[in-house]
């Protein structure tokens, strides 16, 4: 039985929340306290429903650089993910465009954990069932988290490397079937496109206003479905010179010469160009060793007193990173000091990188490197980590992929990925071109409008 649709923020309103009526805004705030109010869909925004984005600079006593490293934290979107918010604008304009609404057929969600966190996050507050794809070797916490909010999981073989057969099973099972099942396909689906750039583009800007010169040198993030690289390319329309680097697992390194190894960085490195990657935008692409990731999270989490009394870390900025980071924000927070580093960034510069979520999924993947590690490190192993993961951040296995090709070679890997999951050899290739991108982001436009039609009145 088709039910009624349940009401979510604009683009616009997520950019600026704002922009939303007031008593909307307390009553979302209020909803925080109660995860699985509806009204939470009014919190997705980078900005806790208020003016300012939740950042931090890194202490350059960690990364041993000039420039600014400044990490937005994503910590506090519903659900515990930014994620969250390509879910919802992915299942918010299949209700604006397609008239999809609840109890009309089941929301499929292919992804390595927060996508598919999302999905099922999103699909209960908004009255959907909800069915997420993905490898059977992710943390126990994701698939926990998933089953919290109702979502059923078809488990694929594999690990974070092996995405593509979770896109195999998705398409085989579910794309084919669209009269019983909405994918919200975060790899191919522009929504998640337009959430980065839009949402998320201008929270990079709006961080950085205040720091250093107040422009972006450099926006890094680990591809994963490269909606967050998106991000760059809002950027890139106000400061043309900035760079966007890409970052992969030295384990499963695919963009940068065709590796297919297995890692464990959970959220990035698919094996594959993904569909909604925008690749003649992106300059640099870096390789970041898995173990780091994972010992670096290590220390933040577990090493404020050696960060203090060993490397004249502030205590509050120590204390404050408890808590805030996984291994693929560490990833990104390494890949960040290396861009620095190639750059020659000094300290009125600004590198902006994300944390997408917080420690509280990964403590398992804590006790595996206790596990490899003998048990839990002391102090002097995480001064040596720390050391070696963030100051000694080295500046090999950098690619421009400006020079030699290197675009034209990633858009070969994209069209021979696509065409096998049936789009047109045309269609793919059109995305060379930086005007199909436009397009496809100035649709905000229309669907905002459409957005707020099929709501009906909100406050």
């Amino acid at each position: 039985m088709t039910k009624t649709i349940i009401p979510g923020p604009t683009y616009a309103e997520m950019r600026d929340p704002l922009l939303l009526p007031p008593k909307v805004r307390e009553a979302a705030i209020a909803a925080r306290e109660d995860e699985l109010n509806p009204l939470n869909l009014f919190n997705i925004n980078w900005k806790n429903t208020g003016e300012r984005v939740e950042s931090m600079v890194l202490p350059k006593e960690l990364t041993g650089v000039q420039a600014n490293i400044i990490v937005l934290s994503g910590r506090n979107f519903p659900s515990g993910s930014m994620k969250v918010g390509p879910a919802y604008t992915t299942l918010a304009e299949h209700e604006a465009v397609d008239g999809l609404r609840p109890g009309d057929k089941i929301v499929i969600g292919p992804s390595t954990g927060n996508f598919g966190i999302g999905t099922a996050y999103i699909s209960q507050l908004k009255g959907y069932q909800s069915l997420v794809v993905m490898p059977d070797n992710m943390s126990n916490e994701r698939y926990e988290r998933i089953r919290k909010y109702k979502g059923g999981l078809d488990l694929t073989p594999g690990t974070e490397s092996d995405v593509i057969l979770t896109l195999e099973r998705t398409h085989s099972e579910y794309v084919s079937k669209p009269d019983k099942y909405v994918v919200l396909a975060q790899f191919e689906l522009l929504p998640n496109y337009r959430f980065h750039r839009h949402v998320t583009g201008d929270a990079i800007v709006q961080a950085a206003r205040d720091i250093g010169n107040g422009r972006v040198a450099a926006f890094v993030s680990a591809p994963g479905s490269a909606g967050t690289l998106a991000a760059g390319d809002y950027m890139k329309s106000l400061w043309p010179d900035s760079k966007i680097v890409a970052l992969e697992p030295r384990e499963c390194s695919t963009l940068y010469n065709g590796g297919q190894g297995q890692h464990r960085i959970e959220g990035i490195g698919d094996k594959m160009v993904t569909l909604i990657h925008n690749v003649f935008n992106s300059d640099l692409l870096m390789l970041i060793h898995d173990e780091d990731t994972v010992r670096g999270m290590e220390v933040a989490q577990s090493g404020t007193h050696m960060l203090v009394e060993r490397l004249g870390v502030p205590r509050d900025q120590a204390e404050y990173m408890v808590g805030k980071f996984g291994p693929s924000c560490i990833g990104n927070i390494i890949g960040a000091i290396k861009t620095a580093k190639y750059l020659g960034l000094g300290p009125d510069d600004n590198v902006v990188t994300i944390a997408t979520d917080s420690y509280d999924r990964y403590p398992s993947v804590s006790q595996a490197l206790y596990e490899r590690n003998g048990g839990k490190p002391d102090d002097e192993q995480l001064e040596m980590w720390a050391k070696s993961v963030f100051l000694g951040a080295s500046l090999g296995e950098i690619v421009d992929l400006n020079q030699g090709g290197h675009h034209q070679r990633l858009q070969q890997m994209k069209e021979d990925m696509w065409t096998r999951f049936g789009y047109e050899a045309s269609y793919v290739r059109g995305m060379a071109s930086q005007d199909f991108w436009d397009a496809e982001y100035e649709k905000i436009k229309k669907l905002d409008p459409l957005i707020e039609q099929v709501r009906g009145e909100i406050g």
